[in-house]
């Protein structure tokens, strides 16, 4: 995949100077996910900015994994991440889990120690919140703030040991309990976990927090720009001091970008767990979640995507992005590259009473009427068809120039039908159509005679295929509300499944084959549902929408 640069931002700015200045010879960045969900959106943005800044100045960046908790991480998470950015179109440099970093970090936590900068507490958590003070109250300090070095190296050694109970101690930084800053108000480093981990399995009981984890894998790797979103702006303090105490060698720096957020879009991994565990969702690669799984399997690219991503840019502050927008590029993508077809999603039948019996014609179509290299299609006709009903209306409004009786229209790359005789069941429904067919009105053949005002698409009902539509709503009805759970606004009309027939020429038609439907949209074949007796296709995005690219 050839990247193209990344648009001008504060942070590649900030890339360019440092280089110009010598202060790096090579950038190297990282992605680095904790392995407890799918990824969504909203990491794509952060793996595209990493990735092509990187690339575009001949720079490197890792895929790491900070797995430091045991009890929310498992594997399943660290394969599909790593799928994940495959499948956007990237390369990692190298591969690493924080974990691999465990003894690294054992060690320096043994330095914080003995310099005194690091201290054993017994204070519970509650005991801890309460003493952490507020934004305008200073912290109190930890009675056991002063023990000695001695002591300190003796206790965190049988925190090692695995001597105490979960949450019976902890290792907090000693930094300044009246900092204005609250994170710098004596953090936790690390905490005590009897529980097995994916990938060091009962080796360790004591695990790092995040916010000493973090800074050492950066310098440990080399990491030059450790780019992150802005909910870590008070955490930078922090960053660099445990660099700065744990005597580090190389000496990375922060930045913070705003994260991207979505209307009608929840962009939280626990949020998005509790959808899949109460199933609201069939799964996270369900094609309404925002994971980049489910995006994939709704039918999104990752060129859409990455457009996406590098449209949005990059800024100091968080905004809402209309989902429209992402929507936007995927039409963008799809327009010239998928084959056009007809599919008709609530089929009504129409008999065409003057055409002959038994016969069958072929007729010719364009696979896309945009891109005319992609060549033409085959499609059967007989006296036997099926429209929408949406596209006959017996007592039409004005101005309605589809299907009604006396009415004529042009199927599409056939004849002018014309209705003659409407069919209905016992409840007064209507079942079938009689029309009679203008067998001069063939489409190709230059007929310059009357004209119709409606065009409407079919299938031959002979040779039709049965077809699933999985049709998408959002998934989130509106902006959380405050004392409101968010899953009152989980829409219960998010998916509509509807049964139809598509052209013939589909039936070969595999797993995450995009096509664009005349007049409904684009659709992807659903690779869970769909086998080699069922077609699913999943609805990607609408043909139309008002939305466009602010100048």
């Amino acid at each position: 995949m050839e990247n193209k640069p990344v648009s001008s931002n504060f942070i590649k700015n900030i890339v360019v100077e440092d280089i110009n200045a010598g202060r790096v010879d090579q950038i190297v960045t990282r992605f680095p996910p904790e392995p407890n969900g799918y990824l969504h959106i909203g990491h794509a943005k952060s793996i595209c900015l990493n990735f092509e800044l990187a690339d575009e100045f001949k720079g490197k960046t890792n895929l790491r994994f900070d797995d430091t908790n045991p009890l929310r991480e498992d594997v399943e998470y660290v394969e599909s991440i790593k799928e994940d950015v495959k499948w956007l179109g990237f390369e990692w440099d190298g591969l690493f889990f924080a974990s691999d970093y465990f003894e690294e970090m054992y060690n320096r936590a043994v330095v914080l120690i003995k310099k005194g900068k690091a201290y054993v507490c017994d204070l519970s958590p509650e005991e801890m919140r309460e003493m952490r003070g507020t934004l305008t109250e200073p912290g109190k300090e930890s009675p056991y703030r002063n023990r000695t070095v001695e002591e300190n190296l003796d206790l965190f050694e049988r925190m090692r040991k695995g001597e105490f109970k979960d949450g019976e101690r902890v290792l907090r930084a000693k930094i300044d309990m009246t900092s204005p800053n609250i994170t710098m108000r004596d953090p936790v480093l690390y905490r005590i976990f009897h529980a097995t981990h994916h990938n060091t399995g009962d080796k360790w009981c004591i695990y790092p927090m995040y916010d000493f984890a973090h800074p050492l894998e950066d310098a440990i790797e080399g990491v030059t720009h450790s780019l992150c979103t802005l909910e870590f702006e008070d955490h930078r303090p922090l960053y660099d001091w445990v660099i700065e105490e744990c005597e580090m060698e190389n000496q990375p720096k922060q930045y913070e970008f705003g994260r991207l957020n979505l209307t009608n879009t929840v962009m939280s991994k626990r949020k998005l767990k509790q959808l899949v565990d109460e199933k609201y969702v069939d799964g996270w690669d369900d094609p309404r979640m925002p994971t980049i799984s489910g995006l994939r399997r709704r039918g999104y690219t990752p060129e859409s995507i990455r457009n996406f991503a590098r449209e949005i840019g990059v800024s100091r502050s968080s905004g809402v992005v209309d989902a429209k927008m992402l929507e936007h590029f995927i039409r963008e993508d799809l327009k010239l590259k998928v084959p056009r077809t007809m599919g008709v999603l609530r089929p009504l039948k129409v008999v065409i009473t003057n055409y002959p019996e038994g016969e069958v014609e072929m007729l010719e179509a364009e696979i896309n009427s945009e891109n005319p290299e992609m060549g033409s299609r085959q499609i059967p006709f007989s006296r036997e068809i099926y429209i929408e009903q949406d596209d006959f209306m017996e007592n039409p409004p004005k101005k309605y120039f589809r299907l009604f009786p006396g009415n004529e229209v042009r199927l599409k790359n056939a004849y002018f039908i014309k209705c003659n005789d409407v069919i209905k069941d016992e409840n007064g429904n209507v079942i079938e159509l009689h029309c009679t067919y203008d067998p001069e009105t063939k489409s190709g053949t230059g007929f310059t005679g009357r004209k119709v005002k409606g065009t409407i698409h079919w299938v031959d009902a002979r040779s039709a295929v049965p077809a699933e539509f999985r049709l998408y709503n959002p998934l989130i009805l509106d902006d959380e509300e405050e004392g409101k759970s968010f899953l009152e606004n989980v829409n219960p009309d998010s998916l509509e499944i509807i049964h139809g027939f598509v052209e013939p020429n589909m039936k070969d038609a595999r797993p995450q084959d995009k096509f664009q439907f005349f007049r409904h949209g684009y659709f992807n074949v659903d690779p869970k549902h769909t086998t080699e007796d069922k077609l699913v296709f999943n609805l990607i995005v609408s043909l139309k929408s008002s939305f466009e690219i602010p100048k």
